[in-house]
């Protein structure tokens, strides 16, 4: 996002100082050091959910059956540490961690994620109240989270074709975010 350059894979600290340039520009009424603690909890968090993966492997591939029963404990309080760096919700963290798990086992994870994500647009555009729509479908999650979540779809495919078009998906989400704080 912003033209904030991504990291090499396996650099923790490169992977701290990207997301905190975004988490900076994402939540614009935070300082550096909560954009930064914001940041170290995601970072910690996926190194926790890919140390939670390796454990699980069989055969090259996750287990679904026992990455489920695991203990997610080491994900989900760095993602209460984010969100309480931002003033985020903290259901975040207990849906961002529902969804990585059920992703990785086979389940919904769609609806966590899809409630995640709202939590954190919400945060990020300072609107606890989005989605407002007119009419029919008010229940939604709205447009914002459906596109993080089509990103991560994308990024699925694990081909740069998919990849760049995630891209091209997400550059909507932040442009209303970056939007939202020049308004202010």
């Amino acid at each position: 996002m912003c033209g904030v350059p991504l990291p090499r894979p396996g650099d923790r600290s490169a992977a701290v100082a990207s997301f905190a340039a975004v988490d900076a520009r994402q939540f614009g009424d935070v300082d550096e050091a909560a954009a930064r603690r914001a940041a170290r909890g995601y970072v910690d968090a996926l190194w926790a959910k890919d140390d939670i993966e390796t454990e699980h492997m069989r055969d090259g591939r996750i287990h679904a059956e026992s990455i489920r029963d695991a203990d997610w404990s080491a994900v989900r309080e760095p993602l209460r540490d984010r969100a309480a760096a931002v003033g985020m919700d903290p259901e975040y963290a207990a849906a961002t961690t529902r969804a990585w798990r059920n992703h990785k086992a086979d389940g919904d994870y769609w609806t966590p994620m899809l409630r995640a994500q709202r939590i954190e647009f919400r945060t990020a555009i300072g609107d606890e109240t989005y989605p407002e729509k007119p009419s029919d479908g008010r229940q939604g999650f709205g447009t914002a989270p459906v596109r993080y979540l089509l990103g991560v779809e994308l990024h699925d495919l694990h081909e740069d074709v998919h990849w760049r078009e995630a891209v091209t998906v997400m550059e909507p989400y932040y442009r209303r975010i970056l939007r939202a704080h020049a308004d202010d």
